[in-house]
């Protein structure tokens, strides 16, 4: 009789824990894993950062690589108000004919 009602509490301890379980998976797999993921594109993007490329900063300076520093991780970027050096961890995304181009209708 006690055995079955010991069993009966670990078990209930167990499904207690269940939708704290499901909720960090959801978690995981909804708002941290994409995260990780945007990360790291970003920074293979800020690796292959060229001269002549149009870019926007996370500040959201639009502007055009002048030039590429690697020796202190830095570019020169030509804005409307002159150029301007920013790090090579402030460029945020690639601002191409690709993003800017309309959305074709079907």
């Amino acid at each position: 009789m006690f055995q079955t009602i010991i069993l009966q509490a670990e078990s209930g301890g167990l499904m207690s824990m269940l939708p704290f379980a499901a909720m960090i998976l959801v978690l995981y797999f909804f708002m941290i894993r994409p995260q990780m993921n945007r990360q790291k594109k970003e920074k293979a993007f800020q690796a292959e950062i060229k001269t002549g490329s149009k870019v926007i900063t996370s500040s959201g300076i639009h502007g055009k690589i002048t030039e590429v520093n690697n020796t202190d991780n830095t570019v020169t970027i030509e804005t409307g108000a002159g150029k301007m050096k920013f790090e090579r961890s402030a460029i945020s995304m690639e601002l191409s004919k690709k993003y800017l181009a309309p959305a074709v209708k079907k």
